[in-house]
């Protein structure tokens, strides 16, 4: 089984940062690629930047110069860092990664449980 726990979330000002950590930790051998996802009130999930194992990074047009992606291989960690905040950022932040695990068989999605993130305007 493998765990995604997410944390960093909270209550920020317009023009604020946050930077949101994803941890995985299970059976795990190697981990594809990972991404953040956000659902606002009542709309459907959304991606907000996708990584691969090799560093390479795409983002939705919405955050695009705002927010940064990143990760950590060795420690299963990826981050995102939200500059300029916006209050429609505000939602429930998930991260997923695509994880080979230690046992055989193709690599499965796993998903965080999420954290808030509000901005005030």
């Amino acid at each position: 089984q493998v765990q995604l726990v997410e944390s960093g979330g909270g209550l920020v000002q317009a023009g604020g940062s946050l930077r949101l950590s994803c941890a995985a930790s299970g059976n795990i051998f190697s981990i594809n690629d990972m991404a953040w996802h956000r659902q606002a009130p009542g709309k459907q999930r959304e991606l907000v930047a996708r990584i691969t194992p090799y560093g390479a990074t795409t983002y939705a047009d919405t955050v695009k110069g705002r927010f940064t992606i990143s990760r950590d291989n060795a420690k299963n960690l990826v981050y995102l860092q939200m500059n300029s905040l916006k209050p429609e950022d505000t939602g429930v932040y998930y991260c997923d990664a695509d994880v080979w695990s230690r046992s055989a068989g193709p690599p499965l999605k796993y998903w965080g449980q999420g954290t808030q993130v509000t901005v005030s305007s």
